[in-house]
Order: C-alpha cells, then sequence, then structure tokens
C-alpha cells in the first residue's frame, strides 16, 4: 500500500502499523556500530548486569527509527517531499534484545503550506513492545525476575509495553490533480 497524500489524513485518526520487528542483538550491535555508539550499557553484558536494567538494552535512536520505518508504508511511502522534525522524543521503558516491536501514529495536525502545493502533517508516533518477556534470550532471561514477563515495564491495558513516543512532523505531496 502506498503512502498517504496529505488531504488523506484525518485529524485524531489513529493509524495502527501492520508491520512489527522482533530485535536481534545483532540488529542492536550493527545499529551501535555504524552510528560509533559504544555504550557499554547497549553492547557489555557485564556492566549491564550491574545496572538498574540487569541486562543489556537497545539503543533508543534504534527504537525510534525502527518506529519511523514501521510507519512508512501506511504514512508517507512515495508521498512525502521531507521529514520536517522530530519533537518531544521520550523514552518511558526499555527494550531488550528479543522484544518485538509495533507501532501506531495518530495524526495531531495538518495544515497547507503558503503556497498551497503542499501540505504539513503532524502526527504522535508510538512504540510498543508487543507479547513482553516473550523472545527473550535464556541468559538474558534470568535478569528478569520469572514472575514479572514485563521486565519491569509498566504495561498497557492490552498487555503491551510503550517504549518509545514522539511527534513526526513531515512535508508531504498533495494528491495529484487528475484533469488533463
Amino acid at each position: 500500500m502506498p503512502g498517504r497524500y496529505y488531504e488523506e489524513f484525518a485529524v485524531g485518526e489513529t493509524i495502527r502499523h501492520d508491520k512489527r520487528r522482533t530485535i536481534s542483538e545483532s540488529d542492536n550491535q550493527q545499529f551501535c556500530d555504524l552510528t560509533m555508539n559504544q555504550q557499554p550499557l547497549h553492547l557489555d553484558a557485564a556492566f549491564a548486569e550491574e545496572t538498574q536494567f540487569g541486562q543489556r538494552i537497545v539503543n533508543g535512536l534504534y527504537t525510534l527509527s525502527l518506529a519511523v520505518g514501521i510507519s512508512i508504508p501506511e504514512t508517507t511511502d512515495g508521498t512525502i517531499v521531507a521529514n520536517l522534525g522530530y519533537d518531544d522524543v521520550e523514552h518511558p521503558a526499555p527494550v531488550y534484545h528479543g522484544d518485538t516491536l509495533r507501532a501506531q501514529s495518530t495524526v495531531t495536525d495538518r495544515r497547507e503550506t503558503s503556497d498551497g502545493e503542499r501540505g504539513v502533517v503532524t502526527m504522535q508516533v508510538e512504540a510498543f513492545v508487543v507479547d513482553p518477556g516473550e523472545g527473550h534470550e535464556a541468559d538474558d532471561r534470568e535478569a528478569i525476575d520469572d514472575s514479572d514477563t514485563t521486565g519491569g515495564r509498566e504495561t498497557t491495558d492490552d498487555g503491551e509495553v510503550l517504549v518509545c513516543s514522539f511527534e513526526r512532523t513531515v512535508l508531504s505531496e498533495k494528491r495529484p490533480d487528475e484533469t488533463p
């Protein structure tokens, strides 16, 4: 499904994105390597074991980037001019190796550009861990109390964990005029 044109975004609409991704240790390692982020909390199991998390956590910028990527097909795939900004980024809970993420976008604002040729759309994007506690590697699971399948993270009413939220503002194309 291609992304949406400006006219197809409705303020207040929540778009639940179908794609999900389980984050592996390799994903986290490669992202840290590519961005030259050698924070031991992401990479060093012995170091991370001594922190409040009890295990390595996934790089927060990877979580944000993944949420954007998951959202693209139903929002801006092929219809975007530019990403204008990412604001109010929050990481209310950590992401662990083996967590599966999903995302949703809620349209919070839209307006035409001053020339009327395009539109600016703002969305609140949220990333959630689905089935928290599932899929963790055995050594990582030992760091989590067996009676706590969420890894100490608060869950929503749906049993998911909100792990990242941010505002994404894009410059969107308008639907092409189909008159000759």
